[in-house]
């Protein structure tokens, strides 16, 4: 159960330094309580309590780590079964199966896709994270050389390597050295073979058992033989159980707090179907409903990029809102006679503003000003979208340099403040732009600077 920020102050030193970045005792075990601090930012605090602490606070499913440096990828960590109530923790891992009894190319190709399927979306890349590593024939020279090649091309993707052979995996496992992998799986028939395996590498492992039941008997017996970083695969390949078994998981280990499936889970869309459609279809339904990792038999730009899609919304935290980093954001290679325009940071905005700029072919320059990620008129409202911010926002932008021209284009909604703005900014011509963003492209199209 986790403790109270009075239950944590009475296990601190109270000496009040700020060393831990938080003026006082009290406020830091509030910080710890909430979850917004580590009890290891003390710096007097004993190593028992810093166990109890965590132990304590530790989130009901737990958080699993995979990778090295800055090549990390964590998964698990969540304590609420609805966004709403609180956040969800970690993005649902995307991988792809790779084979020892691929053929080359196939390999190539999926190795080339994981690199060239990346997209930025306002300073975010939007890509897969895993590769699952498959071992097909019990050779752990050739699992060992399919290891080293993916490591060696894609040195940014965790992995995950699949065999039911203890020797296979040890080998594989030496071959990541300090990159840690997820090895699979522990079952009823290997599991006192593939734990050593775990143990010695200090690499996390998956449980699989014939269903929802071995599985957290499986996980059980592991947990009492000292192994803490599972992953969970109850065995299901059919979409109404596997659907139900992440339900089940989640609401064990959140609201129950039953540990044998207090860890997250990994599922194969890849081992459910043979159409890529499907696949996609079954894939974005594991995404929305707790699946941990779920890994894809290919890579497909049509495919994935929906998924990273859905992935970003649900796993933004509902209680801050999106926003797009203030800048200047050229669109369509915009020059120095190319128009101006200015808008908040709320980042809905930005994408359909931005979209109908780019859809409109006319380059053009798009200033995003803070506004807290509020709407425009919003922001106005608040004070955070004024004549006075707006002008110190271009002055110290940079555009003066980028563009010979004077025009500054405002949303139509903000027209009340043009001549508080011209007064701002006298050296520039402030246009009224259209109300609706659809009406920008035949406007860009017409635009002209005011001399």
């Amino acid at each position: 159960m986790a403790l109270t920020g009075i239950e944590i102050l009475k296990m601190l030193p109270k000496k009040n330094c700020g060393e831990c970045n938080v003026p006082t005792c009290l406020a830091f075990a509030m910080k710890v309580a909430a979850g917004q601090a580590d009890i290891g930012d003390c710096p007097y605090v004993s190593d028992e309590v810093k166990e109890k602490v965590s132990e304590a606070s530790a989130p009901p499913i737990r958080t699993i780590t995979l990778g090295s440096g800055d090549d990390k990828f964590s998964f698990g960590g969540e304590t609420c079964l609805y966004r709403h109530e609180k956040r969800f923790e970690h993005p649902t891992g995307i991988a792809v199966l790779v084979s020892t009894d691929m053929g080359e190319g196939d390999v190539d190709g999926r190795l080339d896709r994981f690199l060239a399927l990346r997209y930025d979306r306002v300073g975010v890349e939007l890509k897969a994270d895993l590769f699952a590593v498959k071992d097909a024939s019990g050779d752990s020279a050739a699992f060992t050389a399919l290891v080293e090649k993916v490591r060696s091309r894609c040195p940014d993707a965790a992995l995950i390597l699949m065999s039911e052979s203890p020797d296979v995996l040890k080998a594989g496992a030496q071959a990541c050295g300090e990159h840690v992998p997820l090895l699979y799986a522990a079952t009823a028939s290997n599991a006192d073979g593939v734990k050593e395996v775990a143990k010695d590498a200090g690499c996390p492992l998956a449980v699989k058992g014939e269903n929802i039941g071995e599985t957290a008997k499986i996980s059980e017996k592991l947990q009492a033989d000292g192994l803490k970083d599972l992953v969970l695969d109850t065995g299901s390949r059919a979409m109404k159980s596997v659907f139900e078994d992440q339900i089940v998981c989640r609401r064990a280990s959140v609201k129950h707090k039953y540990k044998p499936l207090g860890f997250p889970t990994i599922t194969f869309p890849c081992e459910m179907t043979d159409d890529p459609f499907m696949e996609t279809v079954i894939a974005s339904i594991l995404v929305a409903k707790y699946a941990g990792i779920v890994v894809l038999s290919d890579l497909q730009g049509d495919t994935l990029f929906p998924l990273l899609l859905e992935r970003l919304n649900i796993f933004t935290d509902p209680q801050r809102p999106m926003v797009v980093q203030e800048d200047i954001y050229p669109i369509n290679g915009p020059d120095e006679n190319s128009p101006v325009l200015v808008t908040c940071n709320f980042s809905l905005t930005y994408f359909i503003v931005s979209g109908e700029i780019e859809g409109s072919k006319v380059p053009s320059w798009l200033l995003i000003k803070d506004t807290e990620g509020l709407s425009v008129l919003t922001a106005w409202a608040a004070g955070k979208f004024s004549a006075d911010l707006i002008a110190q926002f271009v002055k110290k932008s940079g555009i003066e340099d980028k563009v010979k021209h004077r025009s500054l284009i405002i949303p139509g909604y903000l027209a009340s403040i043009k001549g508080e703005l011209e007064e701002e900014l006298p050296d520039w011509k402030i246009q009224i732009g259209p109300r609706e963003a659809s009406h920008l492209p035949p406007y860009l199209k017409k635009w002209k600077p005011e001399e």
